[in-house]
């Protein structure tokens, strides 16, 4: 088991926390953002944490119920404030079935944490087609959030993301032309990224 040395404030419970970690073995430094629990007598627990390793941003999301089977992708959608519910894919992580990930939608979703201003509501689908819930306050989450984009970049953080995403949408909305036009529209750099993230997604999916 890889020991780690943090160098952290005590969390508190009902806010946003920065944790910074030091993995001894590979002197590594990891720096997560950890969202408080939803209120319990209303939604269920599910928790966000927005991760920083290897200098790529990850959101990580834990519930205390199923969601699915290890390494297996399942949908979830997420609502900022009073904007439309924007859906997207995380996948589980291999050794648990209450945990999930994603990086390819990492960035767009801080974005859109950093541009609310009340809270962000979560609904996830699970295995068993049951759909777990919880609203997480974002009072307070901008300077945590923003701590752990700056250590992934380089003190290069995140912009505001526009405060109207993208209503919830199905894979027949966006076709391969669409993605081509897309494709593009981006700096050589960001063509590469995105398809490093792509073969990463295909090599999860196999």
């Amino acid at each position: 088991m890889a020991l780690l040395l943090c160098s952290c404030p005590v969390l508190a419970v009902n806010a946003w926390n920065y944790q910074r970690e030091t993995d001894v073995v590979n002197n590594q430094t990891y720096s997560t953002a950890m969202s408080p629990m939803p209120r319990r007598d209303l939604y269920d627990e599910l928790k966000l944490e927005v991760v920083c390793r290897n200098q790529q941003l990850q959101v990580d999301l834990t519930a205390d119920n199923l969601i699915a089977s290890q390494g297996s992708q399942f949908d979830i959608s997420y609502q900022i404030d009073q904007t439309p519910p924007v859906g997207l894919q995380m996948t589980t992580f291999p050794d648990s079935k209450r945990k999930g990930y994603t990086d390819t939608d990492a960035q767009t979703l801080i974005k859109a944490m950093l541009a609310g201003k009340e809270s962000i509501f979560l609904k996830v689908l699970t295995m068993t087609r049951k759909e777990l819930a919880g609203s997480i306050p974002l009072a307070g989450a901008s300077e945590v959030l923003q701590k752990v984009v700056s250590d992934c970049a380089a003190g290069a953080a995140i912009a505001a993301a526009d405060p109207h995403p993208k209503p919830l949408e199905t894979a027949a909305d966006y076709d391969f032309k669409t993605f081509q036009q897309d494709f593009n529209k981006l700096s050589v750099g960001q063509q590469r990224q995105l398809l490093g993230r792509i073969k990463q997604l295909l090599e999860d999916m196999r």
